[in-house]
């Protein structure tokens, strides 16, 4: 088993600490005073409040590091080597809804490139974390992809766009492509949650567009170290939040379902089977 590094330790501790006031906000949740952001794009007291701990937290043991925060912006610090960049609750619409299924995710980049991650699920009380060369792990135990290769056993997630956002014509063209496909799709709502979940096994695969560094920092590295594949979608980099996470076997065919560049057997020719 690998332990976690110094930083990783305090970036998981910063994440339990913020999903404790989570979960005692999500108690209380009609309680909470919402302000609207955009259409259905809520930032929650709750949100705020998590995100003032992580930050606090980290600043304290790790002073000098810069930020990326989905509520706070970019904060430069003064070494300009390190920036954690935090998304103190994945899965807003979810929360304020009393659905019990969101994460916080803190990711740390180091000269420019993504070097650990960590995704807490405060209902589920599970921490995934990863760390470059050293794994990705729930808890205690190694996580891998898993390891189907065929679409027609794979079960896929995704994300769809919201009311107010563009793409919603695009993503029903990608959708049926993918269904034709894959064993199932499913949408859970938290992009942390899912690449997290793909990283464990759980998901074969998952697709979406327009996500910001926040949502996927964490998910990346623990994609990276559990052996999986990110591809960004349209030959573009998929740090800029349009990209597919699956295994090496599958996720270059998904990408060409949902670019719609996968090529059919053409009509009535045979399919040689397998030895």
């Amino acid at each position: 088993m690998s332990r976690p590094s110094p930083t990783v330790t305090v970036m998981m501790d910063a994440a339990r600490a913020a999903g404790r006031r989570l979960i005692r906000d999500f108690g209380e949740v009609e309680n909470l005073q919402v302000s609207k952001k955009g259409p259905s794009d809520f930032v929650s007291a709750a949100d705020q409040k998590a995100e003032e701990i992580i930050r606090k937290s980290l600043e304290k043991t790790r002073p000098g590091y810069g930020f990326l925060l989905e509520e706070g912006g970019e904060v430069l610090g003064s070494d300009k080597t390190h920036r954690f960049i935090i998304d103190p609750l994945d899965g807003t619409l979810n929360f304020l809804h009393g659905i019990p299924h969101f994460a916080v995710s803190i990711g740390l980049e180091r000269d420019g490139k993504l070097r650990a991650g960590v995704v807490h699920d405060p209902m589920r009380n599970e921490t995934f974390w990863a760390e470059e060369n050293q794994g990705a792990w729930l808890d205690n135990k190694r996580l891998r992809v898993a390891s189907r290769r065929k679409l027609s056993e794979a079960v896929v997630t995704t994300g769809i766009p919201q009311l107010g956002k563009d793409g919603g014509e695009k993503f029903i063209d990608e959708l049926a492509r993918v269904r034709a496909e894959v064993a199932a799709v499913r949408r859970f709502g938290s992009a942390a949650l899912d690449l997290a979940w793909v990283a464990a096994g759980r998901f074969d695969g998952f697709w979406e567009r327009g996500l910001q560094l926040w949502d996927i920092a964490a998910g990346f590295v623990l994609m990276q170290e559990a052996g999986g594949m990110v591809t960004g979608l349209d030959k573009k980099d998929p740090t800029r939040g349009s990209f597919v996470a699956a295994n090496t076997s599958l996720a270059p065919k998904i990408t060409e379902l949902v670019e719609g560049r996968l090529k059919k057997p053409a009509a009535g020719s045979k399919l040689l089977k397998p030895l």
